[in-house]
């Protein structure tokens, strides 16, 4: 049977340490889905269809990847798609908490989907996605915190 990861987010831009939870899940898993989230609640800085093509230039080299978008219940992605897992990346206590949260949540109304975390590499651990749309918007040097593919 092959292990499918969902690696849920809106990537609103993708970010070095997206890249680096993405990298180093690979090895765990057969395939990895990227599931690009869309929220009309939410404000979004760059459109879906650009956030899907990022991510499809920045793993173009990983065959185990594929970039999808999806609407709706995460864990009603992940069983359409067959995933056992989702992968969550974490960069402090806070984000811990949260994601405790969601993941107990996720498991309460699906007991056959796990929640994987990864710590954040420690140099890339002050990156958030937020944090860059704040330097971009405010015409700050950003390419330092994201994969060439934003960078163009």
């Amino acid at each position: 049977m092959e292990k499918t990861a969902i690696f849920p987010g809106s990537f609103d831009p993708v970010t070095l340490g997206h890249v680096n939870i993405v990298e180093r899940a690979l090895p765990l898993f057969d395939k990895v889905i990227i599931a690009v989230g869309s929220n009309a609640d939410k404000k979004y800085l760059f459109p879906l269809s650009k956030r899907v093509e990022w991510l499809k230039n920045t793993f173009a080299q990983y065959p185990k990847i594929e970039v999808l978008k999806y609407n709706g219940l995460t864990i009603e992605f992940a069983k359409k798609c067959g995933a056992k897992f989702l992968l969550r990346g974490l960069r402090n206590p806070a984000d811990f908490e949260f994601e405790k949260a969601i993941a107990q949540a996720n498991r309460e109304l699906e007991p056959k989907l796990d929640t994987v975390f990864f710590l954040t590499s420690a140099g890339l651990s002050f990156i958030s996605s937020s944090m860059v749309r704040d330097v971009i918007k405010n015409n700050g040097e950003f390419n330092k915190f994201v994969p060439d593919a934003v960078k163009t």
